[in-house]
């Protein structure tokens, strides 16, 4: 028979909302060593639970009319992985609000998005899947000030969640960029309104010998509802950041998938030469031809992609070559952007330049760099980037990835999180910032690598990005 003691722990654990509890369960006294002294294993790790966290001092009075929340890894990765939330006012800029745990730790939070009435965000585990872990977390924010943890779920053929994009009918698609090893190929999954994965993408005979033809591991994803096309961008085959396999070297990618939304089929396969990476594709609002920016991390460079347009053969995407960003953005390993509302302006991390670049692409002819690229801006491994709903500040985020031990992905960061002025040209002006790293000492640190802004300003009209 289980103790007393084992029993109240797997009892406790089935009570968090997992879909699937640790393999090992919380006991007092015997599992906190067994985290701290467990040597780093290749590929997967000991599937310990989570360190509880240490208390914190929230703010329940302030109530501000922009709200920041942070998908969070712990920095020992020990403790509990978080969701933070932070005012975003002028006057109280960088208040803690509230701490959200989830019920597991070692995720490497990564990608956060929001369901289109606010009143949900979903973060991604990049790493959940070496603890054997569920691999997205949802929140309930029908209280933004105070989240609160609402379930977990894992797919069954793929894993390492990266991108998010709200559905009209309350679900989500959500690129699972390596397969359920973590290998080739990904999916692309869909969830339904109660947020359950309902499918894994591509489910056809014709798609799924696309992406067995050639290197699938999508993290880009971006959604054009009205003209019912979806694009996602390959990245790097997860699996190949990790020791043994890193072995062989980071495999890269050089395509996009252009998908037709209403049958979830592959039309057609995009390629960037040498792109080595395509990390990252948004469609440009308001361009009359659906055009997407993806980024090329081997060269440095900002392509266009034209969804609509024939190729030489005859097939459907066209990649054209759009600003070259230049020797700081070469063999950047990461390369994220955000585009304005009004399609004029559009900003790009750099993350091993330790820079965002700004570029005004009002005249996609006539493309203006509106950043210096050789000036110091004082931040260190920028890599998630949002422009704000007031379209007048960008909230970057000062963290990539980093393995550790097992990896061979360790990105220099400061652990902040910028709030950038848009300057009326679009420019950029560095203004403040959040340290995360010097706020949680009692977790080893804070990873902070994604956000979700709320600006709740018109509460008519409220905002949700």
């Amino acid at each position: 028979m289980l103790s007393k003691a084992i029993l109240s722990a797997v009892l406790a654990t089935t009570a968090t909302a997992l879909s699937l509890p640790p393999l090992i369960p919380s006991i007092p006294g015997v599992t906190e060593p067994l985290s701290s002294n467990a040597p780093p294993l290749p590929i997967l790790q000991i599937p310990t639970p989570p360190l509880e966290s240490p208390p914190f001092v929230g703010n329940q009075q302030l109530k501000p009319k922009k709200i920041g929340y942070f998908w969070t890894a712990s920095g020992d990765n020990n403790h509990k992985d978080f969701l933070a939330t932070y005012s975003l006012d002028d006057a109280t800029f960088g208040t803690l609000l509230w701490i959200t745990d989830v019920p597991s730790s070692g995720n490497s939070p990564h990608h956060l998005g929001s369901s289109l009435d606010g009143k949900t965000l979903v973060g991604g585990g990049l790493l959940s899947l070496l603890k054997t872990q569920d691999t997205a977390y949802y929140f309930d924010t029908t209280n933004p000030y105070q989240p609160k943890f609402k379930k977990s779920n894992r797919a069954l053929l793929s894993s390492i969640t990266d991108e998010i994009r709200a559905k009209p009918d309350g679900g989500f698609f959500i690129t699972y960029m390596g397969s359920a090893v973590g290998s080739a190929p990904g999916r692309l999954v869909e969830t339904d309104a109660n947020f359950n994965i309902i499918h894994e993408w591509p489910e056809d005979v014709e798609s799924t010998l696309n992406i067995l033809g050639e290197q699938f591991n999508p993290h880009g994803l971006t959604v054009d509802w009205n003209k019912k096309i979806i694009l996602t961008s390959d990245f790097v085959v997860p699996v190949t950041i990790l020791k043994p396999a890193s072995a062989i070297g980071i495999q890269k990618a050089n395509t996009l998938r252009l998908w037709e939304l209403d049958s979830r089929k592959i039309i057609s396969t995009i390629t960037i030469p040498n792109g080595q990476g395509i990390q990252d594709v948004k469609f440009i609002p308001g361009n009359s031809e659906s055009a997407a920016l993806a980024t090329a991390v081997g060269p440095g460079q900002v392509w266009i992609i034209y969804p609509f347009r024939k190729n030489a053969q005859g097939g459907q995407g066209v990649a054209e070559l759009l600003f070259d960003l230049g020797p700081r953005a070469r063999n950047n390993l990461a390369i994220y952007s955000d585009i304005s509302d009004n399609g004029k302006f559009a900003y790009f991390t750099l993350t091993l330049g330790n820079h965002v670049a700004a570029l005004d692409i009002s005249d996609l002819n006539n493309v203006k760099r509106l950043d210096d690229p050789d000036s110091n801006q004082g931040i260190v491994g920028p890599h998630y980037v949002k422009i704000a709903p007031d379209q007048k500040h960008l909230l970057v985020t000062d963290y990539f990835v980093q393995t550790g031990e097992i990896g061979v992905v360790n990105t220099p960061a400061d652990f902040k999180a910028q709030w950038i002025d848009i300057l009326p040209n679009g420019g950029l002006s560095f203004n403040r910032s959040i340290d995360f790293a010097g706020s949680y000492t009692n977790r080893g640190g804070a990873k902070p690598h994604s956000a979700v802004i709320f600006d709740l300003t018109d509460p008519k009209n409220p905002k949700y990005y």
